[in-house]
């Protein structure tokens, strides 16, 4: 079943309405679909719609509600992966998969050891990484369409403007992860499931950050990931600073565009399974 995002603003009691041009581009050419074909549609918010083409033109679609569902498919943890921007083309396997793995957002950062550099026009980049992100979740059938953020650099990560103690990007976390080549004794798995029971306990049986009943599973996490020459010294030891568990995701050392799909993995698995 072909899906499609619309703006909740299109969407009435009983229709909805699909007016992008390359949406509908993909529903004649592509797809070949018909009146009477029956499409799956999401807000992109909260909602997921079963729905049949009455009408379909290179202006607009014109659907009918068959059916309206809550997303099935989101995870209930939301995870923003904030990632080194890497060389060449491995910032799209990355955003591809992560996407397929759950995650929420990605936000690129320039880090210390980044190769990259920002000649002004990298929104071009962001425009591009954001249809990769559109296209990955129409396949994995996603509720969401995850944000590709604007770069950012490491400062800005670790700002901390109202002199709160916690820098202002990182406060909104439960957790803030940094899978670390250097970390020898804690692991991913060990913070993780810390985190989860020690958060089950403190909620005494009610309901967790994810508003279900004894859960403890953080409800936002933030993983860290260095791009191809890893993080500075300098760097490790801000990010720890500011709150950033240091872990390892195993024995060996992973490449940056293996590194956040593994660590997004682990977290599915001890936090959603």
């Amino acid at each position: 079943m072909s899906r499609f995002f619309t703006d909740p603003g299109n969407i009435g009691a009983n229709t909805i309405t699909i007016d992008n041009t390359d949406d509908l581009h993909h529903m004649m050419k592509v797809l070949r679909l018909k009146e009477g074909d029956e499409v799956d549609v999401s807000d992109g918010v909260q909602w997921e719609y079963r729905a049949r083409i009455e009408s379909l033109s290179r202006e607009e679609a014109e659907l009918l509600i068959l059916d309206k569902q809550a997303f099935a498919s989101e995870p209930s943890v939301k995870v923003t992966l904030f990632q080194g921007i890497p060389k060449q083309g491995k910032m799209e396997t990355i955003i591809q998969k992560c996407v397929e793995l759950g995650v929420y957002e990605i936000v690129p950062v320039f880090m210390d050891r980044t190769v990259v550099v920002d000649r002004g026009k990298f929104g071009r980049k962001i425009e591009r990484w954001n249809k990769v992100s559109a296209e990955a979740v129409k396949q994995c059938r996603r509720g969401i369409v995850p944000h590709v953020a604007d770069p950012i650099k490491t400062v800005d990560m670790l700002r901390d403007s109202d002199n709160s103690g916690t820098p202002d990007m990182l406060e909104e976390f439960d957790l803030v992860l940094l899978p670390y080549e250097n970390e020898k004794g804690t692991t991913i798995k060990d913070v993780l499931r810390h985190a989860a029971g020690g958060q089950e306990a403190a909620a005494g049986g009610s309901s967790g950050n994810d508003g279900r009943p004894g859960s403890g599973r953080p409800g936002r996490v933030a993983v860290i990931i260095g791009p191809e020459g890893g993080f500075s010294d300098e760097e490790a030891i801000a990010i720890i600073g500011a709150g950033g568990r240091s872990v390892s995701l195993g024995r060996t050392i992973l490449r940056t565009e293996t590194a956040g799909m593994a660590a997004l993995a682990m977290i599915m698995y001890e936090l959603e399974l």
